[in-house]
């Protein structure tokens, strides 16, 4: 008979293979902790939104000739665009305003009660021959504003009047 007391060789699998290993030796799929990552190409600064150019460039430079060809798209008459330093419609405070004329004599403006995109904005609108009797609040409610929407909802604006395309 055999002596149970004395307990048979067991194979460790749990030990790790850097316990297996001999001694001064790493195992070979380890790397070596000093080594750095492989570096990364510089990444290209990222060009500024077209919103975040200053007022008196993003206006004339961006807005002005975006809602030209928006409204052109849409099948409006031609457009007589203007960005100015002027009263605002009805109430008469100092604004920033696009003043915008068709060729049938409907005038429109978009006022800037600051110089921000951001800031409060008001639109005012005339048929021929008459003039504003009503500034409407014009984006009060977007967290974020951008050229595509002050453009987008400008020209849908001015579509909801009729005065573009085949209305």
């Amino acid at each position: 008979m055999t002596d149970s007391a004395t307990p048979a060789p067991q194979n460790d699998s749990s030990a790790s293979p850097a316990d297996k290993a001999p001694a001064g030796k790493a195992p070979a799929n380890s790397a070596p902790a000093a080594a750095a990552p492989a570096a990364t190409p510089a990444a290209k600064p990222k060009p500024p939104a077209p919103e975040e150019q200053p007022f008196g460039q993003f206006v004339p430079q961006l807005l002005l000739p975006a809602l030209a060809k928006e409204i052109e798209a849409y099948g409006g008459a031609a457009v007589e665009l203007s960005f100015e330093q002027g009263p605002m419609p009805v109430v008469g405070s100092p604004c920033s305003l696009v003043k915008g004329t068709f060729a049938g004599g409907r005038r429109f403006w978009l006022c800037f009660t600051a110089e921000d995109i951001g800031s409060a904005k008001t639109i005012a609108l005339a048929e021929a021959g008459a003039e504003a009797s009503l500034l409407e609040s014009f984006l009060i409610d977007e967290k974020k504003m951008t050229l595509a929407l002050l453009v987008s909802r400008l020209v849908s604006r001015l579509n909801g009047q009729k005065w573009l395309g085949a209305n």
